[in-house]
């Protein structure tokens, strides 16, 4: 996958296009220190994922978030940042970020969270589902179980060839159920599909 950086910290930078270069099947394409020096990099190659930052001068995270999804819908962006707290997340998510990661994670840990991304999963750290707080959706009891064991295996990550084989299904039908479970929910996408289990059990938990 080709992958351009964005961080206002140069150590930051240095130190992710070190650790993700030695991967095989990660090329760092370019590195940016903002979002309006990221947009430039954009009109002269296309990445597969963006790896941004929130807080930086200029153009935001956010913003260059929401830029980019408008003029290159399927490049996919990552937030990687030290700030968890839900509006933050919750306006990464709405400018169209796929994933949202935190600082102090394991910095080893994030060429498989950006592959996860790749496969079409959303992904979230563990950090930030924590900071998450949502009332219970009552629209989860609405789904059938099926729909709540296609839910489930969405929200660990799993692709739709990954759920049709674990649940005996065609990837057809997969894909189905999860546009009607996304109605019934009231999401527009997988993070949120799986923020919406992660949140609605812990709840019930509780």
């Amino acid at each position: 996958m080709k992958l351009l950086i964005v961080d206002d910290d140069p150590l930051i930078v240095k130190s992710l296009s070190l650790t993700l270069s030695r991967e095989d099947d990660i090329e760092v394409i370019g590195c940016a220190s903002d979002g309006a020096e990221a947009l430039r990099l954009l009109e002269e190659q296309t990445p597969d994922i963006v790896l941004m930052d929130i807080r930086m001068p200029g153009i935001d995270g956010v913003a260059a978030t929401r830029l980019i999804k408008q003029r290159y819908p399927h490049v996919r962006v990552m937030m990687l940042t030290t700030f968890d707290d839900k509006p933050n997340i919750q306006q990464a998510l709405s400018a169209g970020a796929g994933g949202y990661l935190i600082k102090t994670d394991r910095l080893s840990d994030i060429a498989g969270k950006l592959r996860a991304m790749m496969d079409g999963a959303g992904v979230l750290s563990a950090g930030a589902l924590k900071k998450l707080t949502m009332s219970e959706n009552p629209a989860m009891n609405q789904l059938t179980q099926r729909e709540l064991d296609i839910t489930r295996l969405v929200a660990q990550g799993l692709t739709n060839k990954e759920i049709a084989a674990q649940l005996f299904l065609s990837e057809g039908t997969v894909r189905n159920n999860i546009v009607v479970i996304m109605e019934k929910l009231c999401v527009s996408n997988r993070t949120q599909l799986g923020m919406a289990y992660f949140m609605g059990n812990e709840n019930q938990a509780n």
